[in-house]
């Protein structure tokens, strides 16, 4: 599993908002603090947005606030958020299936530590990661 520099992004953005979730952040605020292309961190909000983890309030004095308890928030969520999550283990080589009748020799070793990562990123939340910098 190879994570896309978009989702780094949405978990910068994200871990930064949790450390006062009942902030509102404009996207002005997350641009200056983050260094995120402006064209780009609208579209993670709105992918964001449109996944149930934040919302958007309109206005002048809008911008992002989270949808739900940054404790209901896993990573998976957010890595399914923007590029999509599966949680079935994928093939080392990059084929779309795996020969199972004939598999290659790394293939219980991978299969294995991807159904462990599978495991931390589904049961580790927003909030573990907060806790964890202080």
């Amino acid at each position: 599993m190879t994570l896309s520099k978009t989702t780094e992004y949405a978990l910068r953005i994200l871990t930064l908002m949790a450390s006062d979730p009942e902030k509102m952040y404009s996207s002005l605020y997350l641009h200056d603090k983050l260094n995120i292309p402006k064209k780009y961190l609208q579209r993670f909000l709105t992918d964001l947005s449109k996944n149930g983890l934040i919302k958007s309030i309109q206005g002048r004095n809008g911008g992002f606030v989270f949808a739900k308890k940054i404790e209901k928030i896993f990573i998976s969520d957010i890595i399914d958020a923007i590029e999509g999550f599966s949680k079935t283990p994928s093939c080392f080589f990059g084929f779309e299936k795996c020969a199972l009748d004939n598999p290659c020799a790394i293939h219980d070793v991978w299969i294995t530590s991807q159904n462990d990562l599978i495991k931390i990123l589904s049961t580790t939340k927003l909030s573990d990661l907060i806790n964890r910098k202080s």
